[in-house]
């Protein structure tokens, strides 16, 4: 099939064509539908209903296209998007999904052809009473960080009602937020907003307000341009409320680091709140589903998580926080576990039914270190070459706390390491300290910690109010953990002697030279 513009330019002949205001230019939905079965159609289904081999696997769904709902829009709610809409989203992809960015991987021409061919899938784009235009935005007001307009922000936050499902502290942990499911009745989770980087519509201030502009059709995210309308707020109101939802991520996305830096102090901090850890760098390790071992797990709660270390020379204190939308067992999440359950495919012949999970978290080490760079299989060893691991399980009270032995996921033989844990969970977040001496008597079976060695160290997590437990979890690959050692006095003293030796050597030559210059004159 030819495109109407694509006809028109044959018929016309080689006259140059008028600069189009869409950056979409000549469409060819035949050459499109090619492209669309060799990439798209594994999540997307043959005829656009979202329903492909690969989709019940994933949270949240692939797009159904029949319908003509899309969520990233720089239309009114309802509307349908402009094609700038739709080549953004296949340019750059969405965070937090399961679609890739495909800018690098497709031409030109192949994105503008499977765009156009992604149309035909719904009979609304050819209905020529639709009138397809963005709405128009205003600037972003200035001082946007500064705390007056935080404040503002902040106020509005509260009052439209966006803690009812992103929480208090917006990690989308909001009462509401055991009940969402979106418009085809899959779970689908609330936003956390301390994770801007996984934002689908953009990570900038000017992003989140065009989605408050927008919503996310869908999904339970409405539109707030009608409290504009309303005169509820003013436009500059919510885009100090966008601006407040900015504030709450990093500044920049975390960078992955192979390496985290423990610094040697003079007492390890045990406590989850000390004081200390603010002055201790902080390391984002990202976490995937666990899709190698049966069952596999495609959609996994937990994104990633932040580490600190330090140590005093004797013993390690390891920090790790990650966000959790709910402090499992929960009963209140337990219909939530349900529906992810059942609708996330299963390698069994019938899905799981829901308990009440703890939360999990483990680190993994080797048992012993490496002259090079063999590691045991990431994936908890194997019963030729088992791992370390320190075990932690949410219950009442601090939890369980377990050091030990894993030969593969089914095995986990205890020991009795001294490993001491203190942990506490609040609006959304973990924050778990692990501590142990560098140094045990069990030499064969438990990692002995030497500074100035590099120490493999890998993180698994469990959210068990999504149904995570057993194999269905999130995982990390093997990182590097380094015992610093403090820098020696000579280090900062050997510079300086050797500049006050050449100084005094400099004012000897300097002294000398005047001398004979006044022999020289005397003469």
């Amino acid at each position: 099939m030819i495109s109407p513009l694509a006809a028109l330019v044959a018929i016309v002949g080689f006259a140059p064509a008028p600069r189009p205001s869409s950056p979409v230019l000549l469409q060819d939905t035949t050459r499109g539908k090619a492209v669309y079965v060799k990439w798209c159609a594994g999540c997307h289904g043959e005829t656009g209903a979202g329903d492909g081999p690969g989709a019940t696997a994933m949270l949240p769904r692939p797009r159904n296209f029949t319908g003509a709902v899309y969520k990233i829009r720089s239309t009114a709610s309802g509307q349908l998007p402009t094609d700038a809409d739709l080549l953004r989203a296949i340019d750059e992809g969405l965070p937090g999904s399961a679609m890739p960015a495909w800018n690098t991987r497709l031409s030109d021409a192949e994105r503008r052809n499977v765009l156009a061919y992604i149309k035909t899938f719904s009979s609304f784009f050819a209905d020529t009473s639709q009138h397809i235009v963005a709405l128009k935005y205003s600037s972003e007001p200035g001082s946007g960080t500064g705390d007056a307009a935080l404040k503002t922000g902040r106020q509005f936050y509260d009052s439209i009602g966006c803690r009812k499902c992103h929480g208090d502290q917006g990690r989308g942990d909001g009462p509401s937020a055991p009940t969402l499911k979106d418009d085809a009745g899959f779970p689908i989770y609330a936003a956390d907003l301390h994770q801007n980087w996984r934002f689908r519509g953009g990570a900038s201030a000017a992003d989140i307000y065009r989605r408050l502009r927008t919503g996310l059709d869908g999904t339970p995210m409405p539109s707030f341009s009608d409290l504009i309308d309303q005169k509820f707020l003013t436009d500059d109101q919510l885009w100090r409320l966008a601006q407040y939802v900015r504030s709450l991520s990093p500044a920049e996305a975390p960078e992955v680091r192979d390496v985290i830096h423990a610094p040697q102090v003079a007492a390890v901090p045990a406590s989850p709140f000390d004081s200390a850890w603010a002055r201790v760098s902080s390391y984002w390790f990202p976490l995937v589903g666990q899709v190698i071992r049966k069952p596999r797990w495609f959609a996994p709660a937990v994104s990633g998580v932040w580490v600190q270390a330090v140590h005093d020379g004797k013993t390690l204190a390891l920090r790790v926080t990650w966000d959790d939308r709910s402090k499992s067992p929960d009963s209140t999440w337990l219909p939530f576990a349900q529906r992810v359950v059942e609708s996330v495919a299963d390698d069994d012949s019938t899905p799981p039914k829901a308990e009440l999970w703890p939360d999990q978290l483990a680190v993994q080490f080797p048992r012993h270190l490496s002259d090079g760079m063999e590691r045991p299989y990431f994936l908890m060893g194997g019963p030729t070459d088992p791992v370390y691991q320190w075990r932690w399980a949410s219950a009442p009270g601090a939890g369980r706390v377990l050091a030990g032995v894993a030969r593969g996921i089914d095995r986990f033989d205890t020991l009795t390491t001294a490993l001491a844990a203190q942990v506490t969970y609040d609006d959304g977040q973990w924050r778990l300290v692990f501590t142990r001496a560098l140094a045990t008597p069990d030499t064969a079976d438990e990692v002995q910690l030497e500074a100035g060695r590099a120490i493999p160290v890998a993180f698994f997590a469990w959210d068990g109010s999504s149904g995570e437990h057993g194999s269905r979890m999130a995982v990390s690959t093997w990182y590097f953990l380094a015992l610093d050692r403090p820098t020696p006095p000579s280090v900062f003293i050997s510079p300086v002697l050797a500049m006050l030796v050449t100084l005094g050597l400099g004012l000897v030559v300097i002294r000398r030279a005047q001398r004979r210059g006044t022999a020289r004159v005397g003469r």
